[in-house]
């Protein structure tokens, strides 16, 4: 597990993190509630960490909804404001 996706699970858990509005609609469109995205986050497995994205570096995590759906979620770290971006 890497440290950019450590770092983001820490902001997350510290509720310093921003749902924004296309993940949002995205969220709708499947059914799945922006709680479920958060806290899967925790036991969610970091498939691919994009260091190197601009304007923010992201993370791609496997996350698993209560009845066991997967789902994959993109989740950014803002430099500028310490927080997470989903």
């Amino acid at each position: 597990m890497g440290r950019l996706f450590e770092r983001i699970r820490q902001l997350i858990s510290e509720e310093k993190y921003l749902i924004g509005g296309h993940a949002s609609e995205r969220l709708e469109e499947r059914g799945i509630m922006e709680w479920q995205a958060v806290i899967g986050v925790k036991d969610g497995v970091c498939i691919a960490e994009n260091k190197d994205r601009e304007p923010n570096p992201t993370v791609e995590v496997e996350e698993t909804m209560p009845d066991g759906t997967e789902f994959k979620a993109v989740w950014a770290y803002l430099k500028n404001s310490n927080s997470s971006l989903f």
